[in-house]
């Protein structure tokens, strides 16, 4: 509990840091209220922006009101508190004081809740993060024990030469080239569309529902990369075990290798892997913002590239302080397997 309290208190400043950080870097990009109002907007409507988006305000001002927002445990007085529409454990009169997840403003351009935005769009890369882990778990850890337990063979030089070329490989370029070939070339005989959602509309009834061959192209483009450091680490990490007193001794007792791999030497190999693997969740989690951009996927990734074009800077912060907790996260969660499988750990 102390460790899992610690842990936590580190995760929370470190998501205060990423928040001031990112409000500060926004403050240089230029008068929100010009991105607001547009280039017909006259010096009228700027002032009465500003006002309401509090940018008459001194910066430190404006950083605390902003954090305000942030926090889960927030105060605003009733009129403001009725304009946000924020929602939550409410309790008082003129002060409200709200339990809640934390308000990320509007977006100006749809006029949305970034919440929302943010919401509607990440259960698409969640689906699309899971599925490219799954497949890079399941492959690189098989062709990685392949690789290490057979050494000097054709099949640990063709893991070798595999995960350089993964690993060589941008996921953009790929995705173009992947996206050509089976989308395009092969379409007749894949059946896979260029580029598509995991949500689309029947044309007959008007209801949406899952399209599941739009996942394959862009979950194999994001599958490619971790595919070949999971192999790479598998590989090398049991290699390194293996060498070790305890496997020679478990072989001259006659325990077969499988047992000795798959029971005594893998577990044993597992940290760097726990390294690889939270880290690389955490960055699909945050979007592939060039793979689902390419493929049309409408994620986290795409809409932050939108929210880019257009300068849509509540939905960008929005964005980045996501995909920065979801590291937080990832990295909390690694520190917590890693006691699980390597009781060092614990007793350290």
């Amino acid at each position: 509990m102390k460790f899992l309290i610690r842990k936590t208190s580190y995760a929370l400043l470190v998501c205060l840091g990423v928040a001031m950080v990112v409000f500060f870097l926004f403050q240089s990009l230029g008068d929100p209220a010009s991105f607001v109002a547009g280039q017909s907007g006259d010096q009228k409507t700027m002032e009465n922006i500003r006002k309401d988006l509090r940018l008459d305000l001194p910066a430190w001002k404006q950083m605390i009101f902003y954090l305000n927002d942030l926090s889960p445990v927030s105060v605003y007085n009733a009129s403001e508190f009725e304009q946000k529409k924020i929602s939550g454990f409410v309790w008082g009169t003129e002060k409200k004081w709200v339990i809640k997840l934390p308000y990320l403003g509007v977006s100006f351009q749809s006029k949305k809740q970034v919440s929302e935005i943010l919401g509607n769009a990440f259960p698409a890369t969640c689906v699309l993060a899971c599925s490219a882990m799954l497949i890079a778990c399941l492959l690189g850890l098989v062709w990685g024990i392949l690789a290490a337990i057979y050494q000097g063979s054709w099949m640990d030089r063709t893991a070798i030469v595999s995960s350089i070329a993964g690993v060589s490989a941008p996921s953009f370029f790929m995705a173009i080239v992947i996206s050509y070939l089976f989308g395009i070339l092969l379409h007749d005989y894949t059946g896979l569309p260029f580029s598509g959602s995991l949500f689309e509309m029947d044309e007959a009834t008007g209801k949406q529902y899952i399209a599941l061959r739009n996942l394959v192209l862009p979950c194999l483009t994001l599958a490619i990369r971790p595919f070949a450091i999971i192999t790479q680490i598998t590989r090398s990490s049991l290699m390194e075990v293996l060498e070790q007193d305890y496997i020679r001794t478990a072989r001259a007792m006659g325990i077969g290798q499988r047992i000795i791999v798959l029971k005594y030497a893998l577990k044993n190999a597992l940290n760097p892997m726990i390294t690889s693997v939270t880290g690389w969740f955490a960055e699909l989690l945050a979007g592939s913002f060039f793979v689902e951009y390419i493929f049309g996927w409408n994620g986290l990734g795409k809409v932050t590239v939108d929210a880019l074009a257009v300068l849509d800077l509540p939905v960008l912060m929005g964005a980045i302080l996501l995909s920065a907790f979801l590291f937080v996260l990832m990295s909390l969660l690694a520190d917590l397997l890693y006691r699980m499988v390597d009781p060092r750990i614990s007793h350290s």
